[in-house]
């Protein structure tokens, strides 16, 4: 038995595949497909981590890490939350792309616990060694690369290989935070150049699964105006912030770089409004897509600002990974979980306070970064935002990711 379905992150047209049924495990649930795992901790280690790092910014707790008290924070949301989300979405979605069978049992334990080990070495990196620690964590994102990059060869679906370049690229970016972080003593380059890759990412597969999600229930739901196709104006956006975030991550501090943000942030507004997202305010489940993106251009021009020197750094960089990476993957993680195991496309009420708590998380630390007199109380309220968040999907989503359901 297969099923069908029209993938919309693949590169392309999107096209009707066959989807081979999920094997039968006999072990644990959890490991029957990939997103039930790494949503499931992903997100439960996205909100401890955060509950962590309040008393280490205040000073009252000190971890065993190699790392700046700061530096252990970036990295373990960009090097290792967002990894293990963008797994489980890649493991989901490439059975789609290829027609060929997902991962299951002992290969994605061997992932899994990969993935943890890298938790455990950074964090206590200090015992363990940087370079010890570097090579645990970096090997998580190499195995996700060649997993990857050898389904899409054996499906022979070629156009997908620019994900793999990108994971790629995230690898090459975690390494560099390792190495300046023991050379220099703190990060920054390996910090912008992540978090350059992760917005590439959203750019791509967010700029693909927004407007077709949308366009599908529009037809069905509410007749009128549609989205705009993928066309090539979206190719020359990409493109186009692709060497911004390039220059950005070299040259954070300059008019050319400000300017060129400034213009990046102005096209994806554009590229958004052509999504007909004010359409779509009776499917919360499409709306927090468009809300999610609408982060990716304020972070432009926030950290066009910046490159201006009239606002913090911090400012545009949280409205992307708060924003932009923390409510896109809760869009993508609640939208998969119920789509995956057989449960109706509708978002819940406390699915939706999740998605309320992260957009508070994201307005309370941009203001942090702006509003320096209020700085304490709105931190204080971004991580309350942001663990609610996290731990709220966790507990909503986690009996549906652990109970055994006939995968779609």
């Amino acid at each position: 038995m297969s099923s069908t379905t029209i993938d919309p992150s693949a590169s392309g047209p999107a096209k009707r595949k066959p989807v081979p049924r999920y094997r039968e495990q006999g072990g644990l649930t959890l490991l029957s497909a990939g997103f039930r795992p790494f949503f499931f901790f992903g997100a439960v280690f996205a909100a401890v981590a955060v509950l962590l790092w309040l008393p280490v910014y205040y000073g009252d707790l000190t971890l065993q890490t190699a790392f700046a008290p700061r530096d252990w924070h970036v990295h373990e949301m960009l090097y290792g939350y967002l990894p293990a989300v963008i797994t489980g979405f890649l493991l989901t979605a490439i059975p789609n792309w290829t027609g060929r069978l997902p991962l299951q049992g002992r290969p994605l334990l061997v992932l899994v616990l990969t993935w943890l080990a890298g938790r455990l070495c950074v964090t206590f990196s200090a015992d363990t060694g940087w370079l010890a620690a570097m090579l645990v964590d970096a090997s998580f994102m190499a195995l996700v690369a060649l997993a990857a990059a050898r389904e899409i060869a054996a499906g022979k679906n070629w156009s997908n290989l620019n994900v793999v370049a990108l994971l790629t690229l995230l690898l090459a970016g975690n390494i560099a935070f390792h190495l300046e972080a023991h050379v220099n003593g703190t990060a920054d380059y390996g910090i912008r150049a992540g978090i350059g890759v992760v917005i590439l990412l959203i750019s791509l597969i967010g700029g693909r699964i927004t407007p077709s999600f949308t366009r599908n229930w529009l037809v069905r739901e509410n007749p009128g105006r549609l989205p705009v196709p993928f066309n090539k104006l979206d190719i020359a956006i990409v493109a186009f912030s692709a060497a911004t975030l390039i220059l950005w991550t070299v040259l954070p501090i300059s008019m050319v770089t400000g300017t060129a943000l400034a213009l990046a942030g102005v096209a994806h507004l554009v590229r958004l409004a052509r999504w007909a997202g004010d359409r779509t305010l009776r499917d919360r489940l499409l709306l927090v897509l468009h809300v999610g993106y609408l982060f990716v251009p304020l972070g432009f021009l926030l950290t066009a600002c910046a490159a201006f020197g009239l606002v913090p750094p911090s400012a545009g960089m949280h409205a992307w990974m708060v924003g932009g990476a923390g409510i896109m993957t809760l869009a993508v993680m609640t939208r998969a979980s119920l789509g995956h195991t057989g449960q109706e496309l509708r978002a819940s009420l406390p699915t939706q306070a999740v998605y309320l708590a992260a957009l508070v998380a994201v307005m309370a630390r941009v203001g942090a970064a702006l509003l320096p007199s209020w700085s304490d109380p709105l931190l204080h309220l971004s991580v309350l935002g942001w663990s609610v968040a996290f731990l709220g999907f966790a507990l909503s989503y986690g009996p549906t990711l652990l109970a055994r359901s006939k995968p779609h």
